[in-house]
């Protein structure tokens, strides 16, 4: 997770966690005995850091509730009848038959698609999937 902020027209700085903790640790180490960090200051700067450290967990339940989701739309699909799209200027499907079989490889659906004349497609993705019935 990194937190973007600007400093001038067009720049973009991206502060992550291990960065904040960094200057956060320094600034607390190098301050002025004399003249401490104001405490408004300092409690700004945890809150802050708080909702850095919830963004992230955050970002992380999404991306395990998005791979959740995948998993339940591709198993959805095991039995029917799919199309699977050629990427060609057409845009219509190249491939129609049926889901045999799930797979998962590295997080990531892979469906095979049988046609009515026996030919057997693998590694189909969801992503490819033009009409399901």
């Amino acid at each position: 997770m990194a937190i973007s902020s600007t400093s001038g027209p067009g720049q973009v700085n991206n502060l992550n966690l291990q960065e904040f903790l960094k200057i956060l640790t320094s600034q607390l180490s190098n301050q002025d005995p004399l003249k401490p960090l104001d405490n408004q200051e300092f409690v700004a700067q945890l809150a802050q850091f708080s909702t850095l450290e919830q963004s992230t967990q955050l970002n992380a339940k999404i991306d395990q509730m998005l791979e959740q989701q995948a998993v339940t739309g591709s198993v959805g699909l095991l039995g029917r009848n799919v199309g699977v799209g050629s990427g060609g200027a057409n845009g219509g499907p190249s491939v129609t038959g049926r889901v045999s079989a799930i797979q998962f490889v590295s997080g990531q659906a892979q469906l095979t698609v049988t046609q009515s004349n026996g030919a057997v497609f693998t590694g189909v993705t969801l992503d490819q999937i033009t009409s399901a019935q």
